[in-house]
């Protein structure tokens, strides 16, 4: 029974227990893992913020030069090309009209035919010498057909028929007010005001397209009601 117990303990060599590994120091395990872990939460966090603020800061810097830039297409739009466009078509469509005093001499010098039955006074007494007298009964005494000198006396009216030809060559004074209505349209103005028109209106309709608020930009021309009660001014 010895010799068998020593024959199998001589045949089964003991191996030799390999040692288990020493375990790592506790503060090295604790050093790395947790300030990584730290730095990249920190990191985050920053870079969190930081594009946060950028972000509040632009939008509010869009919506400040969106203002602006409302106002500046409102004033260059209506006021400026606006007024410049309008008012290039009323000047075209304009009228001058106005009172002119005309005071002035015009020489006259034509001849005056003058052909009427009319009457004249004499202004003094007119002789009418180889006069003849047709019948003249005085007393018992009559004459037939014998010649006579007759004075007409001053205020005589005779009716005489008048044919001639009067020369007239003389100033003639005139004082007058000439009513003037002039249409801009039918003179040489029309064709510049009419290029005038021409040079602003792309830039007009061009403006008219822009938008003119928030509304307009977020919900169109047309903007239905809820997108207007959310954007409207």
């Amino acid at each position: 029974m010895e010799e068998q117990e020593s024959t199998s303990a001589t045949a089964l060599p003991s191996q030799p227990e390999e040692a288990p590994p020493a375990p790592l120091p506790l503060r090295r395990m604790r050093r790395h893992p947790g300030r990584g872990w730290k730095f990249a939460q920190a990191f985050w966090t920053v870079s969190s913020l930081l594009s946060l603020a950028v972000n509040v800061i632009l939008i509010v810097a869009l919506i400040a030069v969106g203002r602006q830039l409302f106002t500046l297409k409102a004033l260059v739009q209506d006021q400026l090309l606006g007024g410049l466009y309008k008012n290039f078509i009323l000047m075209d469509q304009a009228h001058i009209q106005a009172t002119i005093p005309v005071s002035a001499e015009v020489p006259a010098r034509f001849d005056l035919p003058l052909k009427t039955n009319t009457v004249v006074v004499l202004t003094e007494d007119t002789t009418l010498n180889d006069a003849s007298v047709a019948r003249l009964t005085t007393g018992g005494l009559t004459i037939v057909n014998a010649p006579a000198t007759i004075v007409l006396p001053a205020g005589t009216r005779l009716p005489v028929a008048l044919d001639l030809v009067v020369p007239v060559d003389q100033m003639i004074p005139v004082s007058l007010n000439v009513q003037v209505d002039i249409p801009l349209n039918k003179t040489q103005l029309h064709e510049p005001f009419v290029g005038l028109q021409e040079v602003v209106r792309p830039y007009y309709r061009l403006l008219g397209s822009v938008p003119g608020n928030w509304s307009e930009m977020m919900c169109g021309q047309s903007p239905n009601r809820l997108c207007q009660r959310i954007f409207g001014p």
